[in-house]
């Protein structure tokens, strides 16, 4: 009869595990390790790179020799991830005596655990054991894994709020350059959690088109007033829904930090006393020009690169940029937000010195299916943009990597 493993979930943290083995199998094993907080033990005469670098950082200890049984005095479990039968059924054989439950990588049939093929969903952790065929609980896993990614399932049960918690949190998500799938996967995640999305302008509208349809779906680019009124009313909104107990998610364009004002309604939120987790985006100021053929920095072209905001006139008081500066480093420029001022801004660094031959992209609504590039010179680009009829959004990069990746 065949006997099935009882499933089991372990809670190893600050608890010892041992992993005996420092090649590719215990590479792979030691994040899962760490992630679950356990007190990581390494024992093999030598490590891969990766291993070393989590010694070195200090998250593993490690004994540069071969295993002695001594080594399980006080393990919780043991990961053999050696391919020497002998040594593992060594390691194997002194684990049972103390009566620690051991993982083999090189016989499943030997060992008295087994590691499930896992996919991770936020809280969420599925595992799957596949009867001892590795290649059949990975082939499950993959399945369940595509289960989640279109939102059925647990992937649309969104967390309770334990009873006494604090109301409501804010997590202040970058939703990328303008494809929707460059949205982070947590970003992505919490988004499917939220029940309320405040979305600007810029954001891929097939994440919105993908919310739950009670999701109350505020579009930040209608609200009246002008920049900073309107301003305040999102820090308005953001507060007021955590404060009623809502999940809200604001989704901006790029990066929340890059040009998009996540610090202001960070601030805000920290000031009435609202969580707030700041999920990263892929900024549009190197995604961008990546999918058009351009690299922000290139060896032997461009060890630098500078990122600026063009909304102000370069001879406004209000510009914050100094330009003069700019026109006299040798690396890489984009600018976003400039097309309004992109004959000003192309003017004043020529006029401080570079040169009008310098290599120029220009970028529309890159990443999407409207993605439109143009390349030209410094001296000349505003009037081909004009002729283009380039429009914004769009990214302006300046420098001799323009051409870099041409063949």
């Amino acid at each position: 009869m065949t006997v099935n493993p009882y499933p089991l979930g372990l809670r190893l943290a600050g608890r010892r595990v041992v992993v005996v083995g420092g090649g590719a199998v215990a590479t792979r094993r030691v994040p899962a390790l760490l992630d679950g907080g356990a007190d990581v033990f390494l024992v093999a005469p030598e490590l891969t790179p990766a291993l070393h670098a989590h010694v070195d950082a200090g998250r593993v200890h490690w004994a540069p020799r071969r295993f002695v049984p001594d080594d399980l005095d006080g393990a919780w479990l043991v990961q053999v991830a050696v391919d020497d039968p002998l040594a593992a059924a060594s390691v194997s054989a002194a684990a049972a005596e103390r009566k620690i439950f051991c993982v083999r990588a090189d016989d499943r049939a030997a060992a008295t655990a087994w590691t499930p093929a896992v996919t991770r969903h936020g809280p969420v952790t599925v595992a799957v054991l596949g009867g001892g065929d590795p290649r059949r609980a990975m082939s499950v896993r993959d399945a369940v894994r595509d289960l989640l990614n279109v939102r059925t399932g647990l992937a649309e049960v969104a967390p309770q709020t334990p009873t006494g918690a604090a109301p409501g949190r804010v997590a202040l998500v970058g939703a990328g350059p303008g494809d929707p799938e460059l949205i982070t996967v947590k970003g992505w995640r919490l988004l499917t959690e939220a029940d309320v999305v405040v979305a600007d302008r810029l954001v891929p509208g097939l994440l919105l088109d993908e919310l739950r349809p009670d999701v109350e779906l505020v579009d930040a680019s209608k609200i009246p007033y002008g920049p900073s009124r309107a301003q305040e009313e999102i820090n308005r909104i953001l507060v007021d829904r955590a404060l009623a107990g809502n999940f809200v998610v604001r989704l901006k364009g790029g990066d929340p930090y890059v040009f998009g004002r996540g610090g202001e309604e960070l601030l805000a939120c920290a000031e009435a006393g609202v969580p707030v987790t700041v999920v990263p985006g892929v900024t549009s100021a190197i995604a961008v020009p990546a999918v058009a053929g351009v690299p922000v920095t290139h060896r032997a072209v461009a060890h630098e690169f500078t990122v600026v905001s063009g909304h102000v006139a370069p001879d406004s008081p209000a510009s914050l940029v100094q330009w003069p500066a700019l026109a006299g480093l040798r690396g890489t420029l984009v600018v976003l937000m400039g097309l309004k001022n992109l004959a000003a801004i192309a003017d004043t660094l020529t006029g401080h010195g570079k040169d009008p031959a310098t290599p120029v992209a220009v970028i529309q609504e890159g990443t999407t299916g409207a993605q439109r590039s143009l390349r030209s010179t410094l001296g000349a680009v505003a009037a081909d943009v004009v002729a283009a009829g380039l429009r914004p959004p769009a990214i302006v990069v300046i420098g001799s990597v323009v051409g870099a990746l041409d063949t």
